[in-house]
């Protein structure tokens, strides 16, 4: 008799990976990724602001405190998906919301919270101007280029079940579909004289085929495609045309047939 551990290395040496497919993103989920993957540019792409605030020059406002407002001219606003018009310039500032790319001339991001802009807006003054209370760090709420993900870095390697964050890092990156190995086909057979299917009258004597559900549901639940081939009876020949028939599969596997 060889150990369990013995046993378990004679079996996986006959395995083999299977071939590779192409499979949209959402049907690829729970397969495994048959090459490494490369992002094909930086994430971010630009870089962008990581708080609703304005864009500013550091040098302009290190001075800056809530008694004695630094004040700057706002030339315009930028939103997420829009590209600035213009430069940060000696005393100026642009409105700039979360994810806009930062513009030229800028080195650092004021939260609105750091500035008048609500008593601008309760008093009706406007927002041409706006004065900034505090100063920051030069570089702050600056997300880099490529902070995320730098471009044609390694984003998932060979090998990498997909789940639903590593797809949502492939549709990030511009992918619609992906390679991956395919999804191992399971035959599956039971046998006995004894057993029906499920759906089918239960006669005295017999007993419904559990067991072939069961381990379909598990391959399933594991990512194969379970074929349930059905019921052998008690003899050689029609034994043999089932096996035959489950060897068309990746994988067969048997269910009882160990009594004398």
């Amino acid at each position: 008799m060889i150990s369990v551990e013995d046993a378990y290395s004679r079996i996986l040496s006959a395995f083999q990976t299977l071939e590779s497919e192409e499979r949209s993103l959402l049907k690829a989920q729970g397969q495994v990724t048959a090459q490494d993957i490369f992002s094909p540019f930086d994430i971010p792409m630009l870089s962008n602001s990581a708080m609703d605030g304005y864009a500013i020059r550091f040098q302009d406002v290190q001075s800056a405190s809530s008694s004695c407002p630094v004040i700057l001219k706002v030339t315009e606003t930028v939103a997420a998906g829009y590209m600035p018009k213009g430069t940060v310039l000696n005393g100026t500032a642009i409105r700039i919301m979360t994810g806009a790319p930062v513009p030229e001339g800028c080195d650092t991001i004021i939260p609105f919270e750091e500035t008048d802009e609500e008593e601008r807006k309760t008093y009706g003054k406007g927002l041409n101007e706006i004065g900034i209370k505090k100063a920051q760090k030069i570089n702050m709420h600056i997300r880099p280029r490529g902070e995320d993900i730098p471009k044609y870095s390694k984003v998932l390697a060979k090998g990498t079940t997909l789940t639903p964050s590593s797809i949502g890092i492939l549709a990030s990156l511009g992918f619609k579909s992906v390679k991956v190995v395919r999804r191992p086909r399971v035959a599956i057979i039971a046998t006995g004289d004894e057993l029906i299917s499920p759906g089918r009258q239960l006669k005295e004597g017999k007993i419904f085929d559990s067991n072939s559900y069961t381990i379909g549901a598990a391959v399933e639940r594991y990512g194969g495609i379970p074929d349930i081939i059905g019921i052998a009876k008690d003899n050689m020949e029609h034994l043999r045309k089932k096996l035959l028939r489950g060897l068309e599969a990746d994988l067969l596997v048997t269910s009882a047939g160990v009594s004398k």
